[in-house]
């Protein structure tokens, strides 16, 4: 996997069971010990993830040898009922990218919905 991000404190978006499912979309032969570093949590955590993910049909994993093969149900349905009729394809479309978007995304974020185009140029005198 790539490089670990800083740790983070407070609250977050994003659920740990969705953390792990995009590491495990990016990589469906990533082992757990890259998982739980990836995503900030303990091993045990991420089995335990990986197992209610497995028990409710979300993922399923072959073993071949020492190496687990995971595989996500892309048209399973989000649990809770705000997300009813959301599928897991649409969640991780918004949690996954390749590395290249990642790159582009943190050093020219996309403007927000509803922003004036030219509204950093303006405290520049530009126009």
């Amino acid at each position: 996997m790539a490089e670990v991000p800083e740790a983070h404190s407070g609250w977050t978006f994003v659920t740990n069971h969705a953390r792990v499912l995009a590491a495990i979309a990016d990589n469906p032969n990533a082992r757990i010990r890259d998982i739980a570093a990836h995503c900030r949590l303990t091993e045990r955590a991420v089995q335990r993830i990986i197992s209610d993910l497995e028990q409710d049909g979300y993922l399923s994993h072959t073993r071949d040898g020492r190496t687990n093969t995971y595989r996500i149900e892309p048209e399973k349905v989000l649990r809770h009922p705000a997300e009813a009729g959301l599928t897991v394809a649409a969640l991780l479309s918004l949690l996954v990218q390749d590395e290249t978007d990642r790159g582009r995304a943190t050093s020219h974020p996309a403007p927000r919905p509803g922003a004036d185009a030219h509204a950093g140029a303006r405290g520049t005198g530009e126009q």
